[in-house]
Formats: structure tokens, sequence, C-alpha cells
């Protein structure tokens, strides 16, 4: 059985373990980054199938992570997550590469 390669982005480690767990329910393999610094990092040196990321962390938000990710030529589907609402807020993470 081939496993999913899970990045889960956030700064809220209560946040990521909820999501690690229910990843690891579905036989994922997920790998964790605290900040924007460590996902740059793990997302340009293994291939994972998808990203779960947080937009507002401290350092560096999601937004700045993402458009990094894609400059390096990184195509992984990402998923945003965030608290803000506006469309506005919505259209800056899709054109970043969400």
């Amino acid at each position: 059985m081939i496993k999913v390669k899970l990045l889960i982005v956030d700064d809220e480690e209560l946040i990521r373990n909820v999501i690690k767990e229910y990843a690891k329910l579905e036989n994922y393999e997920v790998d964790e980054a605290e900040d924007g610094d460590a996902a740059i990092e793990k997302a340009l040196s293994k291939d994972y199938d998808v990203i779960v990321m947080d937009i507002m962390m401290p350092k560096m938000d999601g937004i700045t992570v993402l458009k990094t990710i894609r400059s390096h030529g990184n195509s992984v589907p990402v998923l945003m997550l965030t608290a803000k609402a506006e469309i506005d807020d919505r259209v800056e993470g899709l054109d970043s590469g969400a």
C-alpha cells in the first residue's frame, strides 16, 4: 500500500496533532513544521503529496511560505487553513498557488 505523504504546517501544536491523528487513521505518512522556515526546508527537501498550512503564523506567514515554495518550482497541492474570511484573503491564497 502506497502511503500519502502529508506535511502539516501550523504554529499551534494542538491543531497539528488533531490533523496528524486523523491523517494517520487513513494511513498517511505525516511530517510536521511549526513555522515557515521549517516548512520551506521540509517542502523543498522531500516530496509530499499534499501540504496543509496555516496562514497566520509568527516569523513567516503561510502566503509567504507558499510563494517561496512555488518560486522553487514545487507544485505540490496546498490546502490553506485560516480564520480569515474576507474574499480578498481567499483570492490572495489562490493567487499564491493554493
